[in-house]
């Protein structure tokens, strides 16, 4: 059995889309997946399974929460090995326990593109954040106090491809793989 992870977009937060993650659990479980486990109440669903491919994955979760929530939720799969990978090969300016700077991992959700992103959004304010680009995901890096003035932050929630991004931080993606 391979283990995988899903990212779900936009769930519980400021009481919008409310799922409840023993039911996400189950809802998972209902349609196949074994050794289910939710992390925090933000949509993070470790799974195993040996049968199908990450369409099929997609699309079973998807239309299982349109049925059991009402929702239509956008959904990122990636395998364990692939997210470590990821991990593997960060830059060395990001997770580096400064507690002045905010570190995140945006996942970007097929068919989007980086190219896409990074032309909807555009370059970081180099004086207060940082990307680095590596497969479907961009290591992004900003200081807390100035986050506000960053190029970054309120666009990756109000831009036009928002809808394809889900966003995670570093603490959280390190406690995911260690699950």
């Amino acid at each position: 059995m391979k283990r995988y992870i899903a990212f779900l977009r936009g769930i519980n937060i400021s009481g919008k889309n409310k799922v409840p993650m023993a039911e996400l659990k189950k809802g998972f479980e209902d349609i196949g997946f074994e050794e289910v486990k939710t992390y925090q109440n933000s949509g993070n669903v470790i799974f195993s399974s040996d049968k199908g491919d990450m369409e099929n994955f997609i699309n079973r979760i998807e239309s299982m929460i349109k049925n059991r929530f009402g929702l239509d939720i956008p959904v990122f799969i990636i395998s364990k090995e692939k997210l470590e990978d990821i991990l593997d090969n960060a830059p060395d300016w990001w997770d580096s326990k400064n507690k002045e700077i905010y570190d995140n991992l945006i996942f970007i959700i097929s068919p989007a593109t980086f190219a896409e992103v990074f032309n909807e959004i555009g370059g970081p304010k180099e004086e207060l954040e940082k990307i680095k680009n590596y497969k479907e995901a961009i290591f992004w890096s900003f200081s807390r106090k100035d986050y506000q003035k960053t190029n970054w932050w309120a666009k990756t929630a109000s831009a036009g491809i928002s809808n394809r991004l889900t966003i995670r931080t570093a603490n959280t993606v390190r406690k995911i793989i260690g699950m």
